[in-house]
């Protein structure tokens, strides 16, 4: 499955400069190789860019970079965009961004490209990134639950219009609701001298093999103290499952979890240390009830082989979650479920 070609998704409230930063992406050589799905042309302003030539609504940037629009479903559009690569009429690519609407939850899309399995034959999400303006960014996370899913969400948190007329105060306050929304994700300043787009879209390399900066990075827990807006519903924290735990029970709790809360479990990160094989951690990952392939280390990358799980949830708090596990995870519990099993 490593040959599958790695999906951004793109996100962002209307006018936080996601088609700026698209713009930039199809005028960059670096992404030659890149296929760009967005919702209209007229977003991005395609015509200050050389096209090539168009056929069938798929655009080939003087740079190289393909573009096309979403016709209808997201599936569709990927399934003909690989059928033309195969066939030759279009050239190859290894690397596809998928632009969201402004006004969309982005968990539609992510739960597609998670499930369908003619999808998954070519496809796998890499992450996905939301587009943020600094200069009406808490306005919009106060007024539209969907910024404040979007966030939530992303891999990925990129601050735009940082260089217009804000006062630190404010671009602060904002740094701060962003961190206690999801504080598992990467700031980075669109302004920024350092700033660098090529990283943003590389393929996430999260394998048998992870370094422990590598899993910590990807778990973000370091990051993490638990953390509730009063003014909003999203709260994120880490549990620690002192015990190697029976998958039979861990799954079994996972599923029953995610059947009864799935919608409001926006993100579940985790290694976990099974009973069944203490010394391989396996590695989950999770945006509502939707799950990856779980990934089996070789080893663990550090001394710490306890099970740790990071939650960015809607409504449900740390207690609930913690309590929900300490049951499940009781001997008792596991004994009589391994009898049902």
């Amino acid at each position: 499955m490593t040959d599958q070609i790695p999906i951004t998704l793109l996100t962002g409230f209307l006018g936080s400069g996601k088609s700026t930063l698209l713009s930039h992406v199809l005028a960059h050589r670096d992404f030659a190789n890149t296929a760009v799905i967005i919702n209209e042309y007229g977003d991005v302003g395609l015509d200050d860019f050389l096209v090539v030539h168009a056929e069938e609504q798929i655009v080939e940037m003087t740079t190289g970079c393909l573009c096309c629009t979403v016709r209808g479903d997201v599936t569709d559009t990927l399934l003909n965009l690989m059928a033309k690569a195969q066939d030759g009429s279009i050239k190859a690519f290894n690397r596809i961004i998928i632009e969201t609407t402004g006004l969309a939850d982005p968990a539609p899309v992510v739960h597609t490209l998670a499930t369908d399995q003619r999808l998954m034959e070519y496809f796998a999400l890499n992450n996905m990134i939301t587009t943020l303006d600094a200069t009406n960014g808490l306005l919009t996370l106060d007024d539209y639950e969907e910024s404040i899913k979007q966030v939530a969400l992303a891999d990925q948190i990129i601050l735009t219009k940082t260089d217009m007329d804000i006062d630190e105060a404010g671009l602060h306050d904002l740094k701060v609701r962003v961190s206690q929304l999801n504080p598992i994700a990467l700031l980075y300043d669109r302004n920024s001298h350092k700033f660098d787009l090529l990283p943003l879209f590389e393929k996430i390399k999260l394998d048998k093999k992870a370094k422990a900066k590598d899993l910590q990075k990807w778990l973000g827990d370091d990051k993490l103290h638990h953390h509730h807006h009063s003014g909003s519903s999203i709260h994120s924290f880490s549990i620690v499952i002192e015990d190697a735990v029976s998958q039979t029970a861990f799954v079994l709790a996972l599923q029953l979890l995610i059947s009864r809360l799935g919608k409001d479990l926006l993100r579940i990160k985790g290694i976990i240390c099974l009973q069944e094989c203490p010394e391989k951690p396996i590695v989950i990952h999770g945006v509502q009830h939707i799950f990856h392939q779980p990934i089996e280390l070789e080893d663990w990358p550090h001394e710490d082989h306890r099970t740790r799980l990071v939650f960015i949830t809607r409504g449900v708090d740390k207690i609930t979650i913690e309590t929900y596990f300490q049951t499940w995870m009781n001997p008792q519990h596991v004994e009589m479920l391994k009898e049902i099993g």
